[in-house]
């Protein structure tokens, strides 16, 4: 048998290169990447696909940078300031995006929503909402981005920061995303391998990313993800 490898995320958790958290996640409790690529459809992650009218509005070519010749150290840094102050269209505009699709959903119940060991942990400390939204982007010509956040309140800060030290092992399960037919997408699993939290007082909050067509590199998947995860609870 071939010896498993492993990697590290920018914020020094370490991922198996091979084996997906949790088994197969379809559109995360955290952030996705989509990318469709005109002129028919575009195979994906794990099989999934996605017609490329079904975002018409990253054809058009119109997508503004914010910040014209900058780096991405620099766009990170300006997207974790815009971020902060719930401006998420000028957030995607500094990674050269724009906002193509979006959806959101508000609850109570965490359990239902959980799979593994974060399933198993919620079962002994009680959450007291779940907001979960996914947001499509993309920087018109083609390439698009699925951004999934996931927003878990708890009635103490220790239980959040306890749900997250679960949340962040590989293999340790999830909170379940909102399905990708929300946005009128294919079915899109991820990897892990783009994945940020934060504590938010007695919230967690999770973004992830993930490549589904076309090409976004994974400084830029990790980079979204890092700032996204920033966004303050609508």
């Amino acid at each position: 048998m071939a010896k498993q490898k492993y990697a590290r995320r920018p914020d020094g958790s370490v991922y198996p290169i091979t084996p997906k958290k949790g088994g197969v996640k379809i559109l995360v409790a955290g952030v996705a990447v989509v990318a469709a690529v005109g002129g028919g459809t575009a195979a994906g992650i794990g099989g999934a696909s996605v017609e490329s009218g079904a975002l018409p509005g990253n054809l058009s070519g119109e997508v503004a940078d914010s910040l014209p010749g900058r780096d991405l150290v620099t766009r990170k840094a300006e997207g974790r300031k815009s971020a902060q102050r719930g401006r998420k269209q000028e957030t995607f505009g500094r990674f050269k995006l724009k906002e193509l699709k979006r959806t959101a959903k508000h609850e109570l119940t965490c359990l239902a929503n959980s799979t593994g060991q974060v399933r198993e942990y919620l079962a002994h400390h009680r959450c007291t909402s779940l907001d979960r939204s996914l947001y499509a982007v993309g920087d018109g010509r083609g390439n698009a981005a699925v951004l999934s956040l996931v927003r878990v309140g708890f009635p103490k800060k220790s239980d959040a920061a306890g749900c997250e030290k679960v949340e962040k092992v590989h293999g340790s399960g999830d909170i379940k995303p909102l399905g990708a037919a929300a946005l009128g997408l294919a079915r899109v699993e991820f990897s892990g391998r783009h994945f940020h939290s934060r504590i938010d007082r007695r919230t967690m909050v999770v973004a992830e990313t993930e490549t589904l067509t076309g090409h976004i590199g994974n400084a830029e998947l990790d980079a979204l993800a890092d700032v996204s995860v920033w966004f303050p609870r609508v």
